[in-house]
Formats: C-alpha cells, sequence, structure tokens
C-alpha cells in the first residue's frame, strides 16, 4: 500500500503480545525453581530432622552402654564392700552422708571424676521399717542399701504354714504355701500326695521335685498370680510410686490408699545359705553331736573365752542335746558375750541350709518364724533400734521373748549372713541411658563371688520422683 509502514521485526506479532508472553515464561521459570527450592528445602528438613533423631537415638545408645559399663563398677565395689566389711556373716553398713559408723556408700555414687559421669545406687531396703510410704512433695525415694538374703524366708526351707502367713496370702484363691513346697518336693518322696498336686491340675504337669534356683521360679508355681507375686510394687523398688497409688489411671491397679502393698517376692528367697564350714575352709564344730561337744572346750579356749567359764558352759550342757545354736545359747546359759566369740565357729546343721537373720530381717518376716507372731516380731525389731551395737549375734534374744520361745525358733534363726544382693540402678553420662541388675554374692569362702545375676532394666524407673527430678533440673549432673 503506497506510504505505509511496517513498525515490527518481521514477525506480525504485536510488542504488547511479546511482552506478555515473556512475563509468562519467566513467571512459569519463577513458580518452578520456588516449587524446587520447596522440595530443596523440605528434603533438607527432613534429613536434617532424620540426622538428629540419629543423633539422639545414638546418645541413647552410648548413654545405655555407659550405664552398663557403671553397673560393672558398681558390681566390683559391692564385691569390695563385702570383702572388707561383710566378714564372718558380718552385715555391712551403709549410709548416704558421712557418718564414722557406716562401712559404704550406697546412693548417687559418681564412676569417675568428672561433671556428668555415669553414677549408680544400690536399691535396698530398711529391715526396720515396712516398704510403704506416702505419696505427697515429700515422698522420698527408695532405700538404698545391699540387700541380706537371709533377712527373707528362704523358699527352700520354709514351711507352708510359714509361707502361708506372709500378709498377701490371705487374698490368695489357692494354698500358695502347700503348692510352693509341693514344687520342690520329690514325688516319690514321703510327701508325695504333696508334689502330686501338679498332676491333678488342668492341663496335667509335673512339679520340679528339686530346690528354687530363684524366686522367678515362684511363675510357676500353681496359684502364684503376678499381683500375689509383685502386689503394687510392679518395678520391685519397695517404694511407692506415683503409678502405684493411683487407682486405676495407670498400671498397675491399686487401692490408692498411700501405703505400698507388697507382693510375695518382697520377703523371700532362694539365694540365703548358712555355711557348715568357715570362711577359710575348715568345718566348723557340730554340737549336735557327741565328737562335737569333745572338741567344743578347746574350741572355746582357742577363741578367748577363759577355761574356767568354758568348763562351767560345758557342765551347763550335761548330757542335754542341742536342736539348734540358740537351744545350745540358752541351755550352756552361755554369756552375750562369749557368745559372740564362738558362734561362727559352730553349727548344728550338717548341710547348708537357709536361716532367718534375726538381727536384719523385717518384722513380717519375723512374724512368720512358728510360734513368734507379730506383737512379738515387733517387739524384736524395737529392741534392735533401741540397742544397735549389740547386734553382733542373737544371744540379746532372752532380753525380748522367753527362752523357751527362743529355743522354739531356733531351728529357724541365725545370726550370720553370708549372701546378699546388689540391685544396681545405674545412669550414663548427663543422665541419658539407663540400666538395672541384680547381682547375688556368696561370701561364704572368704572372697565375694557371684552366684546370680539378673537383667531388671524391664521392670522400669525404680530410682523414684525425687531423683528423676533432678536429673532434670541438671542437680545430679
Amino acid at each position: 500500500m503506497p506510504g505505509a509502514r511496517f513498525i515490527g521485526y518481521g514477525t506480525g506479532v504485536p510488542r504488547c503480545a511479546r511482552n506478555d508472553n515473556l512475563r509468562s515464561e519467566r513467571g512459569s521459570v519463577l513458580i518452578i525453581v520456588l516449587w524446587i527450592c520447596l522440595g530443596l528445602v523440605t528434603l533438607t528438613v527432613y534429613f536434617a530432622h532424620a540426622v538428629n533423631a540419629e543423633l539422639q537415638a545414638s546418645a541413647n545408645q552410648v548413654g545405655e552402654i555407659e550405664a552398663r559399663a557403671a553397673v560393672d563398677g558398681a558390681t566390683r565395689y559391692a564385691a569390695y564392700v563385702l570383702n572388707n566389711f561383710g566378714i564372718d556373716g558380718a552385715v555391712p553398713h551403709s549410709g548416704l552422708a558421712p557418718d564414722p559408723e557406716q562401712d559404704y556408700y550406697s546412693a548417687d555414687l559418681p564412676v569417675g571424676d568428672q561433671k556428668g559421669d555415669p553414677k549408680f545406687w544400690f536399691i535396698g531396703r530398711d529391715p526396720n521399717n515396712p516398704p510403704s510410704a506416702m505419696v505427697g512433695p515429700n515422698n522420698p525415694d527408695p532405700v538404698f542399701s545391699l540387700v541380706d538374703e537371709s533377712s527373707k524366708l528362704n523358699l527352700n526351707t520354709a514351711t507352708a504354714t510359714m509361707l502361708d502367713l506372709l500378709p498377701m496370702m490371705t487374698n490368695a484363691s489357692t494354698d500358695v504355701g502347700a503348692s510352693i513346697v509341693a514344687w520342690r518336693t520329690r514325688s516319690q518322696s514321703a510327701s508325695s500326695a504333696a508334689a502330686n498336686l501338679y498332676s491333678t491340675l488342668d492341663p496335667a504337669r509335673t512339679n520340679k521335685g528339686a530346690p528354687f534356683e530363684s524366686t522367678d521360679e515362684l511363675r510357676l508355681v500353681y496359684g502364684a498370680s503376678l499381683d500375689l507375686l509383685l502386689g503394687e510394687d510392679t518395678n520391685r523398688n519397695g517404694a511407692l510410686d506415683p503409678n502405684e497409688d493411683d487407682g486405676d489411671q495407670s498400671p498397675p491397679h491399686d487401692n490408692q490408699d498411700g501405703q505400698l502393698q507388697p507382693g510375695m517376692l518382697e520377703y523371700v528367697t532362694a539365694f540365703s545359705s548358712q555355711p557348715i564350714t568357715t570362711t577359710t575352709g575348715g568345718n566348723r564344730i557340730n554340737i549336735t553331736t557327741l565328737a562335737g561337744r569333745a572338741r567344743l572346750s578347746a574350741q572355746m579356749t582357742r577363741k578367748g573365752i577363759s577355761a574356767g567359764n568354758a568348763a562351767r558352759y560345758i557342765r551347763n550342757l550335761g548330757a542335754q542335746t542341742c536342736s539348734s545354736l540358740a537351744d545350745f545359747m540358752i541351755k550352756s546359759r552361755m554369756s552375750a558375750s562369749d557368745y559372740a566369740l564362738i558362734h561362727t565357729s559352730i553349727t548344728a546343721s550338717t548341710a547348708a541350709t537357709g536361716f532367718v537373720n534375726v538381727n536384719t530381717a523385717s518384722a513380717t518376716v519375723l512374724s512368720c518364724l512358728p510360734g513368734l507372731g507379730q506383737d512379738n516380731a515387733q517387739s524384736i525389731v524395737n529392741y534392735r533400734l533401741a540397742n544397735p551395737t549389740v547386734l553382733t549375734s542373737f544371744a540379746w534374744l532372752p532380753q525380748v521373748i522367753s527362752s523357751n520361745l527362743v529355743q522354739r525358733i531356733g531351728p529357724y534363726i541365725t545370726d550370720q549372713s553370708y549372701r546378699f544382693s546388689a540391685d544396681i540402678a545405674a545412669i550414663g553420662r548427663n543422665g541419658r541411658g539407663y540400666c538395672r541388675e541384680l547381682v547375688v554374692f556368696d561370701t561364704s569362702q572368704g572372697l565375694p563371688r557371684i552366684i546370680y545375676r539378673q537383667d531388671f532394666s524391664a521392670y522400669g524407673w525404680a530410682l523414684g520422683p525425687q531423683v528423676r527430678q533432678q536429673l532434670k533440673s541438671g542437680q545430679l549432673n
């Protein structure tokens, strides 16, 4: 067309249209870039969380390893304590603060000398007070100490009547005491009728017919339910934890009365043993035999008893037979100081057996002894509390109960302990990781040796709410 002018680049597309397309392309690229950035950020955050989780898991795993190493250190420490202070049947004395009377510390013990190092505790029992406590701001931690296994009833020697006197047995639906005796009784023995109890069950099964090797074996005994064995103390620490006094809000079921109702495991053992040999390997003098009586006078003088007193004690005995060491002590009319000199050198048994140590047993355990009862048992505990320095033997018993009653419970009691358990709970560095193990020691041969070991970690936290709070606030780091 003449005179016409075209402004453009030969594309035939107006400039405004081309700019709109360019802006659209750039916007699309920006959106794609933003999506890519968002994806990269998401992946980065995801991997950061994954790495952090792995870091936390690794730290917790290291904490558990450190806690288990602390348990090993605590085991060696317990062996050291028993080797130095658990001599000739003595029970070491523990404490939590500097005390000239204590033999060892039992709580908040570091493994190392740096701040935040792993720590351990010996979860124990107070022999003079029941395992119960009020829940509240002043709720105490568990008792911390080594535990004398002779402070409990031995499953292999206690009679069904003694076992049935334990407080939780009143709620048992079956005769658990008879079932325990039947479990350990050989079927072809005179007590085969009791042992055959297991053959009448549905389905029928065979009793073990041999001694208990641990208290966990009670789970195989007819009628021994978890409620009966554990009571409210499901973590087996002897203290009333908050979840053990909240009714049905959390396991276990409890009556919410502010008191811990322990189970049978609190009061029984399979480990206590009274040896018939001395810690140096020699035989103790058996005062029930004529040969033993012949050696008795010379042994008394060797142990520091005057010749005149030794002769008088022998005359007092005369031709009388002695059924137990307590019976011997009463009939010989031996003084408490002289009896304490000789009591680790004599025996009234022909085989090692489990007796109850009247110096460390709780009133609940003592009340199960034949004829003793709750009132006399509590009187014994009260006397121990008021006279802690006389507990070198059981020669003080006639001052609390009658001589006839001392002789009656004599076949079941001792004043020496050679088996101890260390219930060790440990935490790793800076409060990470947790481990708990039960270790049982035998000191009857002098050097302590481990005869049983079991992991208790699955029972859960056992150090009480105060220690947990101190860990959270950093007071124990």
